[in-house]
């Protein structure tokens, strides 16, 4: 992957190609950013650059041998680590390399994806991927061995967080004393989920949001978009650009978590005094909680959003405001007078309950329900 397909960034990419040329090569480092900032693409790109003797800044004036191996992300001292659990075709003891040819895929259509997609693409909506155990010895294993090129070695664990107290205990002493010419570059969207034990052995990276001017840019060169709606579609994705794509292709699941979260306040507004339309909040919650626990906590995290951008709007940051409703009928600006700071707090922190619980395979059922009642009272209370 060349660096200038990597969109923005360039200090980052700077720093970490400066530090190769000059023989500085931390032996652990850590990315984290937000989804679509882009960490992933950027450390395959790092880990070729390593690899392949690259120079001057691109991928392109090394081992050129090595360099057409990375097309294909078949180089053999590259290595990844990413959340798996079992499926139809791995019944137990799930590790990263049984889905290479999955996860290549992916890379190939959707570098900048996300977990979710990941989990589409193995059909494991219904079940939370981890980073385990087994893994950990898998990854022991492969670095214990020489370089098939007698080089470096580079071990890439994207979703980190996703590490289980089992693996990141087992891999504490090879992050701080790897094998020599051995380089871990983990990945990370919350560095806070990954235990300190980890983040101590690690130079950590953090990458910024794109500028929606980059994104813009981007979508009018891959899409060959009218600039006023990639301008449009680059300020709603919010500096991320795996959701930009998304909704290029009007494919992005945040479309259906509107209508998820329409019917539900409307729900919840009427159900006061109202016996039926409690009804229809049990009946939302049961439509709910037939969909994977992966799609619950994606969607209470947009719920999250959209509370916290009507609460913007209510207090006058216009400009911070990137959601647009597709439904004709709901106006942002007639539903944020009713978020507020009487409300917004209780409301986020039962929306991270709900997550926490789903998380923990509580009763989807039972979680949601009980969430719906509390936003039915949260909605109508008075400002003091």
């Amino acid at each position: 992957m060349l660096f200038s397909e990597i969109l923005g960034q360039e200090h980052l990419k700077s720093h970490l190609t400066k530090s190769v040329d000059k023989g500085r090569i931390p032996h652990a480092q850590l990315f984290v950013g937000a989804e679509g900032s882009g960490t992933l693409p950027m450390a395959i790109a790092y880990a070729q650059y390593i690899l392949c003797y690259n120079s001057t800044g691109e991928n392109t004036n090394g081992n050129n041998a090595c360099n057409l191996k990375f097309n294909t992300l078949s180089h053999p001292d590259l290595h990844f680590a990413f959340p798996v659990t079992t499926t139809d075709k791995v019944k137990s003891k799930p590790v990263s390399n049984f889905f290479l040819n999955e996860w290549r895929q992916l890379l190939k259509e959707q570098p900048y994806c996300n977990l979710f997609d990941w989990y589409k693409q193995l059909g494991i909506d219904n079940k939370q991927g981890q980073i385990g155990i087994d893994e950990a010895q898998e990854i022991v294993k492969s670095l214990s061995l020489k370089s098939y090129e007698g080089g470096y070695k580079v071990m890439l664990i994207w979703m980190a967080e996703k590490m289980n107290i089992a693996c990141a205990n087992k891999l504490l002493k090879l992050i701080e004393e790897p094998p020599d010419k051995t380089v871990f570059v983990l990945i990370a969207e919350d560095e806070e989920h990954i235990i300190s034990t980890i983040l101590s052995r690690c130079q950590i990276l953090h990458f910024p949001p794109l500028a929606a001017e980059c994104i813009k840019s981007a979508l009018i060169k891959s899409y060959g978009l009218e600039v006023s709606v990639a301008t449009k579609i680059a300020h709603q994705s919010n500096g991320n650009y795996n959701k930009a794509c998304d909704l290029v292709y009007q494919d992005s699941e945040d479309l259906q978590f509107e209508e998820w979260f329409i019917f539900w306040i409307r729900s919840a507004f009427k159900a006061k005094g109202n016996k039926s339309a409690i009804h229809d909040l049990i009946s939302w919650s049961e439509e709910i909680a037939k969909t994977g626990r992966e799609t619950q906590k994606q969607f209470l995290h947009f719920c999250v959003d959209f509370f916290r951008q009507a609460l913007l709007l209510n207090y006058g940051a216009d400009q911070l405001v990137y959601i647009e409703p597709n439904s004709k009928n709901f106006k942002l600006e007639k539903f944020a007078p009713f978020i507020n700071h009487a409300n917004i707090l209780e409301i986020s922190e039962e929306l991270q309950d709900a997550i926490y619980h789903i998380e923990r395979n509580g009763n989807s059922k039972i979680i949601l329900t009980d969430l719906s009642i509390k936003l039915t009272r949260l909605l109508h209370k008075k400002i003091a």
